[in-house]
């Protein structure tokens, strides 16, 4: 019989810990904030999730900056050349066209680089 209580005490123990641990989880879990991001391809969520990042944590490792930085070049690029194209089809003035023509061309090589 005094297996039964060494058992006993070992089982109270482990159930003890248990709870503790699901009651600390509980507290954990009621101070988490989840947040649900819908909306549309290319609409924004995950630039939501990037801005909260750089807030509300630690921002971006040097490894992380590191491999965001051809993204970002390549977005600029992307960008400068829609609005030269846009300019054409709207036909708004070029400043100087030649200018436009070089910096169209050197963004190209610099893609290729990235």
């Amino acid at each position: 019989m005094g297996c039964v209580n060494s058992i006993d005490q070992n089982a109270k123990a482990r159930s003890k810990q248990i709870d503790e641990q699901l009651k600390a989880d509980g507290e954990r879990a009621s101070r988490e904030v989840k947040l649900l991001l819908l909306g549309a391809g290319e609409s924004g969520k995950s630039t939501i999730v990037k801005q909260m990042k750089i807030i509300h944590e630690t921002g971006y490792s040097d490894e992380e900056r590191k491999a965001y930085k051809p993204v970002v070049y390549s977005n600029t690029i992307q960008s400068m050349m829609a609005i030269i194209r846009a300019m054409g089809q709207l036909k708004v003035s070029f400043i100087v066209r030649h200018t436009i023509k070089i910096m169209s061309d050197q963004s190209q090589n610099l893609l290729l680089k990235l």
